[in-house]
């Protein structure tokens, strides 16, 4: 069933979890996404990225996540990531995401609460959900074994501030994860966590969640945030699988790589502690 993520929250708030953003790129993705959630009874959020509309046009994600998500019986909400143009973001709304996200936070701050509150205030005209970023989630490539990154740590102030007076449904705050690969180990800050957990009642969220650690990304869960996002690891394990069974052709690679995947995503509902619904 295609759903809101502010349902997911409120149950994974209740019951202490955290719910895997699986970010799809074709059919094969967001269908293996959505077959696992359902034989494990789990919700899911499948989740679009702006910047893979290369591989996928914003309409053509909209038709697949819309499709599955209705054929489910179990909850699935099709959520835009790091929409960055105010004119997808609408787009996204018009043709039928139930969340989205407004990725503002490269913006001075002033700006950034400016622009996320504009489209939580359109969103939600339309019953639509939105998640916004303070700090910056920076690239893995810059971590080094010290386990420092790019990315910016969320100030505690601004964060309540800013979820104050943008109305936003979820945050997404920065504390020490980074996108794509790890050179190292990321050092997570979970004092910044729990205090930004105690001070706002909106849902957290965390971004560059891939090759984070087991026990990082279950700390994380039981920390307060309440969605992880998850896309580089699903690529690696659908390469790493392919590598590992030598497919004779091209109908048993898509089934190696699609394996890989739901392999994945199943370990993470166990890492994330996901209730079934």
């Amino acid at each position: 069933m295609l759903v809101t993520t502010k349902e997911m929250f409120d149950h994974a708030e209740e019951f202490n979890y955290a719910i895997p953003a699986a970010n799809f790129f074709d059919l094969d993705s967001a269908r293996t996404y959505v077959e696992t959630a359902a034989r494990l009874g789990c919700p899911l959020i499948l989740a679009f990225a702006q910047s893979h509309m290369d591989m996928l046009s914003l309409e053509e994600a909209a038709l697949i996540g819309k499709y599955l998500a209705e054929k489910s019986a179990f909850p699935v909400a099709l959520h835009l990531d790091h929409g960055q143009d105010e004119e997808v973001i609408k787009e996204a709304i018009r043709l039928g995401f139930t969340s989205v996200m407004i990725d503002a936070s490269e913006d001075p701050l002033e700006e950034n609460i400016r622009r996320s509150k504009a489209i939580a205030d359109y969103a939600h005209q339309y019953g639509v959900v939105v998640e916004a970023e303070i700090g910056h989630v920076g690239s893995g490539g810059s971590l080094e074994a010290t386990g420092l990154s790019d990315s910016i740590y969320t100030d505690f102030h601004e964060a309540v501030r800013f979820a104050e007076q943008t109305n936003v449904d979820s945050l997404a705050v920065s504390i020490g994860t980074a996108h794509g690969h790890y050179r190292g180990t990321p050092k997570i800050n979970f004092d910044v966590l729990s205090e930004i957990h105690q001070a706002i009642t909106i849902p957290l969220v965390l971004h560059g969640g891939s090759s984070s650690g087991d026990e990082n990304l279950e700390k994380c869960a039981q920390g307060g945030i309440r969605k992880i996002n998850i896309f580089t690891d699903f690529v690696t394990a659908a390469m790493t699988k392919i590598q590992e069974q030598q497919p004779a052709d091209y109908f048993e690679l898509k089934k190696a790589a699609n394996q890989g995947m739901a392999d994945t995503l199943a370990h993470y509902y166990h890492v994330f502690h996901t209730k079934t619904c």
